[in-house]
Order: structure tokens, then sequence, then C-alpha cells
């Protein structure tokens, strides 16, 4: 099925999900192949949970139409007891069905990721 039109919507739904980031790659938000929605990611932010020590951040976005990943942020620095905007409500990013956020850290237990969105059908 193809993504609705977003401009004739049924329903629009505000939701959040949360992360902590480990050194393997993890699929973190995900519409599924059979959805019938659209996700608008409205925000990642990664937070550095660690008080001494930086962490890197990856994260990559997987268009399933083109079966290609891309990477959003990639080996980016995390300064100890700070957070990274990846992506905000001024630049959204749009899922479509089969598409999917991934992301890892640089080292385990220091970076957690939170995703704003929503679902819309």
């Amino acid at each position: 099925m193809a993504a609705p039109n977003i401009i004739n919507l049924t329903t629009s739904l505000g939701r959040t999900v949360g992360a902590a980031l480990t050194t393997s790659s993890a699929d973190i938000l995900t519409n599924s192949a059979a959805s019938g929605k659209v996700l608008k990611v409205n925000s990642v932010y990664v937070a550095n949970v660690d008080g001494a020590f930086n962490a890197d951040v990856n994260v990559t976005w997987y268009d399933s139409s083109a079966a290609v990943t891309y990477s959003i942020a990639k080996t980016v620095v995390v300064p100890a007891d700070a957070s990274l905007i990846v992506v905000d409500k001024m630049a959204p990013i749009y899922l479509e069905e089969g598409d999917k956020i991934s992301a890892s850290a640089g080292t385990n237990g220091d970076l957690e990721m939170t995703i704003s969105y929503e679902e819309l059908s």
C-alpha cells in the first residue's frame, strides 16, 4: 500500500519513543511496510548521560522505496552531560511505509535518544 495523502488525513496522533543506544546499530523508529501511515518525525534528540566522557553518535534513515540507507548524523560528538538536536521541527523527516530510523553510539551506556513524531493516516 502507498503512503496516505497527508492533505486528507483522518487521524493524526502525537507519539514519542526513546532508547538507550549501544555500539550496535538498532532500529529506533520503524514504519511497518503495510501500515497505511506516514510518520512525520518532528525531532530527534540525543543526550549524553555520561558525566565525564564525550560519545559519538550515528543516526541513519532507511528509504525502503530505494532500498538505500542514508546518514543523518555520522560520528557526531555529543559532549558529556550535553544534548544534540539531530532533527528539529523546522526540517522534519517523513517515514513512508517500510522506512526506519536507526542509531548507534561509540560507547555503550553513554547515549540516549528521544524521537517525537506524528502518526498520520
